[in-house]
């Protein structure tokens, strides 16, 4: 059994394998790779099976989307250590021996993930997962290094390790035993925000996520959704709420909730007045799953689980932006009280 197994999870990924596969498998040191397949039919597993037979390939019957798939996948896989790596990552040399350090040496870590930089423009930070994930007092996610469509250079200012509040599902690197003893990912949310989600619960346990911005990787990104796509829209909206039903205290879910959809009311007003009809109809597609299966999210809450947890910015990301003009992580004000 090898202590740490780099599993990708591909859906009709070929060009991106052909791509990024090399990268993974020059740098990853004595790491199993695997690549799940989420039923591909473009030839990506017999691509792998000529040019990569050293790759374990496991294959999945139907497409489970990322959360589906990861469960299935990693239940079939012995490690100490998982890495989620999407199939549009490069990573560069060494970028996996600081973060099994870090887990190493602190047995309270249980995900971490690495600085995360645009593989198109290297010099720029990437929009998923940037310098390490936080989220606002209404459950809005942002990065150091990216908020909303405001994106930094990377002058080293990231270069530190700290605790942060959600690790990045394009590179995280999590203790299997805690993927498994915490449910793994939640599949309601099929692709977007999971990640954010398992950290919640993973917080609410009490324990760390972390950022190590000596291990650095290239990520395209979009490459399941651009951020563009009205079903990204639909994700965002819909994964939004039930983030906020499963994690938040009983008091603080009958006021935020509802401050949440009315900020999302106002979000679809602007798409249908600013002609994206489409992602007007996302909101409101959003909003009708949340009314349809209520009963069965409230079910999925925990109330085991300490409802207070750190990290969590008390502000709201949209005013300090959109109003205060705070454009970059180092201009929020983390020390009020929690």
């Amino acid at each position: 059994m090898s202590r740490v197994a780099v599993v990708i999870l591909n859906y009709n990924g070929k060009e991106l394998l052909e791509k990024f596969l090399p990268s993974v498998t020059a740098f990853s040191d004595d790491a199993q790779i695997v690549v799940a397949d989420n039923n591909s039919t473009d030839g990506s597993k017999d691509f792998l099976q000529q040019a990569y037979p050293q790759v374990i390939l496991i294959p999945i019957s139907s497409n489970l989307g990322f959360c589906g798939g990861y469960n299935f996948a990693l239940q079939q896989i012995q490690a100490e250590y998982y890495v989620l790596l999407n199939s549009d990552v490069e990573v560069s040399s060494n970028w996996l021996e600081p973060i099994i350090s870090l887990l190493d040496n602190d047995p309270s870590i249980a995900v971490a993930q690495p600085k995360i930089l645009s593989y198109r423009e290297k010099q720029l930070f990437e929009y998923a997962g940037a310098g390490g994930g936080f989220i606002d007092a209404l459950g809005y996610p942002f990065c150091r290094g990216r908020i909303f469509d405001t994106v930094e250079e990377d002058r080293g200012q990231y270069n530190d390790t700290v605790p942060i509040f959600w690790a990045t599902g394009a590179c995280m690197v999590i203790r299997a035993e805690l993927y498994h003893s915490m449910g793994g990912l939640d599949e309601t949310f099929f692709a977007h925000m999971e990640e954010i989600d398992l950290c919640w619960r993973l917080n609410r346990a009490g324990h760390k996520v972390m950022y190590c911005g000596s291990s650095t990787v290239y990520h395209v990104g979009g490459a399941t959704l651009d951020k563009s796509n009205p079903r990204k829209t639909y994700y965002n909206f819909r994964n939004g709420a039930i983030l906020l039903i499963k994690n938040l205290s009983p008091g603080q879910l009958l006021y935020k909730l509802p401050i949440r959809v009315g900020l999302d009311w106002v979000a679809a007003l602007k798409f249908l007045l600013t002609g994206y009809g489409k992602d007007f109809v996302a909101v409101l597609r959003a909003h009708l799953y949340i009314l349809i299966h209520c009963f069965g999210l409230f079910s999925k809450r925990s109330s085991k689980l300490p409802y207070k947890v750190l990290q969590i910015y008390r502000g709201s990301i949209i005013v300090d932006y959109y109003i205060r003009r705070k454009h970059k992580f180092s201009d929020l004000d983390f020390s009020s009280p929690r």
